[in-house]
């Protein structure tokens, strides 16, 4: 029995026989969601055959060693960014043998958050070989630390799934 909730582990199920009818292999480049997505992707047998691996870069040091973000790309517009989460979708792609990367950084609270970026506020990257690389930004608003990384892992494995029937 899993310990995921059952809507991450229906949606992986969904992705993950996608992409394999399709061929398509994933990577994931999470930050607030700390594994949750490729943890999400794995409770699915047959995931093996989709994902290619799987980046928890939590901190700005993690993000720079890991997938190549630049330093500097941190310090000017902060790890909650859409340059950052661009960054890390194209270093996972670049990193990996997949086709799709994901990436994710966000505010999960309760604390961290401002006027400019509030608790509840996370940033996809949706990279894929060969197309310029997509960004969405969503703010989960009035959800506990626990909601707000439910909802950005179920996001992303829209996101991947969107772009695997793509």
């Amino acid at each position: 029995m899993s310990t995921l909730p059952a809507i991450l582990v229906n949606a992986a199920q969904r992705l993950v026989e996608l992409a394999a009818e399709r061929g398509v292999s994933l990577a994931t480049a999470e930050s607030c969601t700390g594994g949750l997505v490729a943890a999400s992707i794995t409770e699915v047998a047959g995931s093996s055959a989709v994902l290619e691996r799987g980046f928890v870069t939590y901190s700005n040091a993690a993000k720079a060693e890991s997938l190549a973000v630049p330093v500097a790309l941190i310090a000017q517009h902060g790890a909650v960014s859409e340059q950052v989460a661009r960054a890390m979708a194209e270093g996972a792609l670049f990193n990996s043998h997949a086709d799709i990367a994901v990436s994710i950084t966000g505010i999960a609270g309760p604390g961290g958050g401002s006027g400019e970026k509030p608790v509840g506020l996370v940033w996809f990257g949706l990279a894929r070989r060969g197309e310029a690389t997509r960004s969405e930004r969503h703010v989960f608003a009035h959800l506990d630390r626990h909601g707000v990384r439910e909802a950005a892992a179920l996001e992303a494995l829209r996101l991947l799934t969107d772009a695997a029937t793509a």
